[in-house]
């Protein structure tokens, strides 16, 4: 469950990027929930849409494996707000980037969305957050894959490092203003565009987490909420992984712990 955070995020302005997807949507209505004003944006514009009727939001449709995209996300926060109190820099891709078959525009798209858009992203709201006097929060979405790749996600993984590593540098950047970056990575959600990978995939994946379940729909935006709030107000530079436990270390079920499989 999400704790009630009273007024402290009423009114708030909040900008969450990949929106539209499971993460994205549930940290709206989160943050919805307790009052905050959104302004989410997606590439994708019918869910999109969809989300910002239902929650009475502000929208952008944006397509951060571009530059004009960033740039035109940029435009709407800076003509709906100038500043925002909290980032969210959710959107991301995950293809899988077989070695022998990968060429260099799939790794172009995906370092685009995962590393450079958030950059840029993070860049001008701490700098407009800096202006304004605001002492706001930059969240940033990684991924266990930063700690334990999979055999066909290396640039995905590499990209979600370097978002970890970003998130510590900015936030020695951002501290003297009083503004904090942290990152999240969120568990293996239903739904979500991991689910799309093939069926053998994703049951290792679910094997592999020590707490028996998937990521619900109050797992990642709890932590997020936490992180956002005085509650965490000398928490920065840092990830709180959120996964039930599956990058702790190497889960071994009880089959595989009485030596009866490998």
């Amino acid at each position: 469950m999400i704790p009630d955070y009273g007024r402290e995020f009423a009114g708030k302005r909040v900008l969450i990027t990949g929106a539209a997807g499971v993460i994205g949507r549930w940290t709206a209505e989160a943050f919805h929930a307790q009052g905050a004003e959104l302004l989410l944006s997606d590439a994708r514009a019918e869910p999109l849409a969809e989300l910002g009727e239902a929650l009475g939001a502000h929208t952008a449709v944006a397509d951060l494996s571009r530059a004009d995209g960033v740039a035109a996300l940029i435009a709407a926060l800076d003509e709906r707000w100038r500043t925002a109190d909290i980032l969210i820099n959710n959107a991301g891709v995950y293809p899988r980037t077989p070695l022998a078959t990968t060429d260099r525009a799939a790794v172009e798209r995906i370092l685009d969305v995962n590393v450079i858009a958030p950059y840029q992203l993070a860049q001008h709201v701490i700098g407009t957050m800096t202006r304004a006097g605001v002492r706001g929060c930059v969240v940033n979405l990684t991924s266990g894959a930063a700690k334990r790749p999979t055999r066909t996600g290396g640039v995905y993984a590499a990209s979600k490092a370097a978002l970890e590593m970003l998130t510590r540098s900015l936030a020695l950047e951002a501290g003297e203003a009083g503004i904090r970056v942290v990152a999240v990575g969120p568990g293996f959600a239903p739904g979500s565009e991991v689910s799309e990978l093939p069926a053998d995939h994703v049951a290792k994946m679910r094997a592999g987490i020590p707490l028996g379940r998937t990521s619900g729909p109050h797992d990642a935006p709890a932590a997020i909420l936490w992180l956002c709030s005085g509650a965490a107000s000398f928490v920065t530079g840092t990830t709180l992984d959120v996964d039930g436990g599956r990058t702790a270390g190497d889960f071994a079920p009880a089959a595989r712990q009485d030596g009866s499989a490998t």
